[in-house]
C-alpha cells in the first residue's frame, strides 16, 4: 500500500477540471448510483423470496407484523373516510336534485381511489416506520453482522419475508378499507343525511364492478411492493446512532408516501383509461 498513487494528475498546465466541476459530477451521478444499489439490493432480496417458502412461520410473523398491527388504523381511517366523501358527495349532489346518487360517488372514489391510497398511508405509517427502524436498529447494534458471522443470510431472514408478508397484508387492508369505506358512508347517508337505503344500495349495486375491486388490489400490490423495498433499504442503510435510525425512518415515510401518490395517478391513467 505504500508508495505514490498509481494515477496522480500531473502538476504542470491548466487543470482539465476544477473542484466546482467535480462536485457537481457527482451530485449527478450519485442519484443514479443510489438507483443502482437499491436495484441490486431488491434483486438479492429477490432471490431469497423461494427458500423462505420454507420457513412458513417466518412469513406469519410478517403478515401479522404488517397487516394486524396496521388494522385498526386504516379501519378507522376508512371509517371517517367513506363519512366525509358521503357528506362531500351528499351536498354536492344536492344542487343538482340527485342527492340519492350519493352511493355512486361514494362507490367510485371510495373503492377507486381512496381505499388503496389510504391504507397504503397507513401501513407506510405504521408498519413501514416499524420496519425501518427494526432493520435501522440491528444494524447499529451490529446485530445484521452477528448474523452473518453465524451464517444467517439477513436478506432472507430479514428482508424477504417481509415482501411476501406485504403483498398479503396490504391487499386484505385494502379490500377491508373499501368496504368500511362504504359501510360508513351508507350509515352517514341513511340515518344522517336522509338518502333512502335502496336508492344507495342500488347505485353502489349498479357503479361498482369487480373490475375495480381487482384494480384496487392491483395498486395494493404495487404499493406494497414500494413500502417493503423502501423500508428495508433505508433501514439497511441507516446512519450511525439514534440520529441516523430516526433519520432514516423519517426518510422511508416520505419517499413511501409519495411515491404512492404519484404511482397512484400513474396507475389510475393506465388501468381506468377509456
Amino acid at each position: 500500500m505504500s508508495g505514490p498513487p498509481m494515477s496522480s494528475p500531473p502538476m504542470s498546465g491548466p487543470p482539465m477540471s476544477g473542484p466546482p466541476m467535480s462536485s457537481q459530477t457527482r451530485a449527478l451521478l450519485l442519484p443514479f448510483a443510489t438507483v443502482t444499489r437499491v436495484a441490486r439490493f431488491a434483486g438479492l432480496s429477490l432471490l431469497r423470496v423461494p427458500r423462505v417458502f420454507l420457513e412458513p412461520q417466518l412469513i406469519l410473523d410478517e403478515i401479522h407484523f404488517i397487516g394486524v398491527s396496521s388494522l385498526p388504523v386504516v379501519a378507522v381511517t376508512a371509517i371517517f373516510a367513506g363519512t366525509v366523501i358521503a357528506v362531500q358527495g351528499y351536498q354536492t349532489f344536492r344542487q343538482f336534485g340527485a342527492q340519492d346518487m350519493v352511493g355512486l360517488f361514494v362507490a367510485l372514489a371510495g373503492v377507486r381511489e381512496m381505499a388503496p391510497i389510504l391504507a397504503a398511508a397507513m401501513v407506510s405509517s405504521k408498519a413501514g416506520a416499524a420496519i425501518t427502524s427494526d432493520l435501522a436498529a440491528m444494524k447499529n447494534g451490529h446485530q445484521l453482522d452477528a448474523l452473518e458471522v453465524m451464517a444467517v443470510d439477513p436478506l432472507e431472514r430479514l428482508v424477504a419475508p417481509k415482501l411476501i408478508g406485504a403483498l398479503i397484508a396490504l391487499p386484505a387492508l385494502t379490500i377491508l378499507s373499501s368496504f368500511l369505506t362504504i359501510a360508513s358512508a351508507a350509515v352517514i347517508s341513511t340515518w344522517q343525511l336522509g338518502v333512502e337505503k335502496a336508492y344507495f344500495l342500488g347505485n353502489v349495486e349498479q357503479w361498482l364492478r369487480p373490475a375495480d375491486l381487482y384494480k384496487s388490489v392491483i395498486k395494493a400490490v404495487v404499493f406494497a411492493v414500494i413500502i417493503w423495498i423502501t423500508s428495508c433499504w433505508q433501514g439497511m442503510a441507516a446512519g450511525p446512532g439514534p440520529e441516523g435510525v430516526g433519520r432514516a425512518t423519517n426518510r422511508a415515510i416520505v419517499i413511501e408516501v409519495l411515491a404512492c401518490l404519484v404511482l397512484n395517478v400513474a396507475l389510475t391513467a393506465v388501468l381506468y383509461r377509456g
